[in-house]
């Protein structure tokens, strides 16, 4: 009972689909996606100045 199935999460998303619709989705995504490579870029920006490399 602690845990979800395939078809919970199935479910799920099918309720998110509809209520926030599939453009919202992509957008929220793609933001996502540029947050993730943004952050990736200033850790490995960081790791360089640390080692003294530019």
């Amino acid at each position: 009972m602690g845990s979800f199935s395939v078809w919970h999460w199935g479910i799920v998303l099918v309720i998110v689909m509809l209520v926030f619709g599939t453009k919202k989705l992509r957008n929220a995504g793609n933001d996502l996606g540029g947050a993730v490579r943004g952050f990736k870029e200033g850790m490995r920006e960081s790791a360089e100045t640390e080692t003294g490399r530019s």
